[in-house]
């Protein structure tokens, strides 16, 4: 497994650039949500939806709690993404998000098993996303710009300017770590498969390319 400990000269030299990064990502989705809205006929007044809503509420809670900035996640309804960056010259990050995704995991499953509900399949995957930015495609941008001309002109007081730039609403919005990210593609078509594609019920499931010695025999190869 990842050794968080140990030390290995750098293979790549600190002054290198690649027009990727090596990333991490981690895809959790609530089982057997969809069937729970269907049995709501999709109606959310109906009254079997409040125990979905319920859960929903739930689930993205623990995701809240377990979200940090070097954990940052994105919630999707029933599902959420938690990303990150790994180093090319120490294994110390790889190392910090798996623990990170294998306490989120449990935390899921205690709270649910609790309660008699599915639980949650989660599917860590490593890959290559290309670097971008989101520049040009921030819908809010001309909007503050106005903001910041009438404050300096004096047009508008700081009172003012506070009030109108809380009222922005974003139209776009875009998470350039997730964009061309092929961890995020494969995590989320693996996770999807499911039991189709070897990824039965409720487990943790680790793209095997993050260790760099063979499995212990203690773990099974699928899952966690």
């Amino acid at each position: 497994m990842i050794n968080s400990t140990a030390k290995h000269n750098p293979l790549v030299a600190k002054s290198s650039f690649f027009p990727f990064q090596v990333a991490v990502v981690c895809w959790a989705d609530l089982l057997g949500y969809g069937a729970m809205i269907a049995e709501a006929h999709f109606n959310p007044l109906h009254p079997k939806a409040k125990e979905a809503m319920q859960r929903l509420r739930q689930f993205h809670e623990i995701v809240a709690s377990h979200s940090f900035r070097l954990f940052p996640t994105l919630v999707m309804n029933d599902g959420a993404v938690a990303y990150r960056d790994l180093s090319l010259r120490s294994n110390e990050n790889t190392f910090d998000f798996l623990m990170r995704a294998w306490r989120l995991f449990n935390d899921i499953k205690e709270v649910e098993s609790g309660q008699g509900l599915p639980r949650a399949r989660v599917v860590l995957a490593a890959g290559f996303r290309m670097r971008g930015r989101r520049a040009g495609m921030d819908a809010t941008a001309s909007q503050f710009s106005s903001i910041m001309r009438r404050f300096q002109s004096g047009s508008l007081s700081a009172d003012q300017a506070i009030r109108e730039a809380a009222r922005i609403r974003q139209p776009f919005d875009v998470i350039p770590q997730l964009q061309a990210n092929f961890a995020f593609s494969k995590a989320y078509v693996a996770e999807n498969s499911g039991a189709k594609g070897g990824l039965e019920g409720a487990n943790f499931f680790v793209d095997t390319v993050i260790f760099d010695q063979p499995m212990p025999p203690c773990l099974d190869r699928r899952s966690w």
